[in-house]
């Protein structure tokens, strides 16, 4: 069967390890889209900095960010579809984050130039702040954010050392239960670890699945290509699933193939069976 969507993961995948889009990259999914491929984007990335991608790659329609909670349109930047966290959830979780580290809102707000709020905390790890200093213009300091819990929020975040981020996370599935989506992955541009609060209904399969099948466009007619584990449902839902040679090690048990690293381009791997299975 020929694929018709082509699903890519950014920060380890299409990106080397220093963050960058190299040219063979860039024209292997060209070259993908020239054969009648749809290329989505599926990060865990804000629409914010996913975008730069999608345009250095010339895409156009849906792309999929905040691990498939918001599907956004690349040209207008309107939501197509989402699943927010549910504001009853809210006030629990910045309480639950609290106890350990500082919680940030994030909300989906593109065209007010606002994605994030944030307490003027003490308890903001160093990683956190490194990161909000990069993000400067793009978010806002609230005295309390109980005070704005909304319907619009995407998810609640911390960052801290990974170590700390795995206790959370144990201890938080154990309060939420199945109320409340968890993921940790490493902050691939910063340092240490992520932990997010999210829709249980979200994620990257969750989002890419619909997308197809309103397309008319089946599961097996779907490659996906990613390294972390918040790909690791995209890859087993997908008719093929790609893992990168620096994925993780439950990531390419997952998957249906393992191609070379990002270092090494191999996002270029898939891409080429794409295509010839298109052909």
């Amino acid at each position: 069967m020929a694929y018709r969507i082509l699903a890519l993961d950014i920060d380890g995948t299409i990106l080397d390890p220093y963050g960058k889009l190299t040219r063979t990259v860039r024209d292997a999914i060209g070259a993908a889209r020239r054969r009648g491929l749809w290329v989505i984007l599926c990060t865990g990335r804000r629409f914010r900095t996913a975008l730069p991608f999608a345009h250095e790659l010339e895409l156009s329609g849906a792309i999929v960010v905040h691990n498939g909670v918001v599907v956004k349109d690349i040209e207008s930047g309107s939501t197509l579809s989402h699943q927010y966290l549910p504001p009853a959830e809210i006030p629990d979780v910045i309480t639950f984050i609290r106890r350990q580290s500082s919680p940030m809102i994030y909300v989906d707000t593109y065209h007010e130039n606002n994605d994030i709020f944030v307490e003027r905390a003490s308890t903001a790890h160093e990683f956190q702040l490194a990161y909000l200093d990069d993000a400067v213009g793009e978010y806002k300091t609230v005295s309390d954010l109980h005070d704005h819990v909304r319907s619009d929020v995407v998810m609640v975040s911390t960052m801290c050392e990974e170590h700390t981020v795995n206790a959370m996370r144990t201890e938080a599935d154990r309060h939420f239960g199945d109320r409340v989506r968890t993921h940790s992955l490493i902050n691939k541009n910063y340092q240490g670890s992520i932990l997010e609060f999210l829709s249980p209904a979200s994620g990257k399969w969750a989002a890419l699945e619909k997308l197809a099948a309103d397309a008319g466009i089946s599961a097996e007619e779907i490659i996906a290509v990613g390294d972390d584990m918040n790909d690791i449902e995209m890859i087993r839902g997908a008719g093929t699933g790609v893992a990168m040679g620096n994925a993780a090690d439950a990531v390419k048990h997952a998957a249906d193939m393992v191609v070379r690293s990002n270092a090494e381009g191999g996002v270029v791997d898939a891409i080429d069976r794409a295509i010839l299975a298109a052909s």
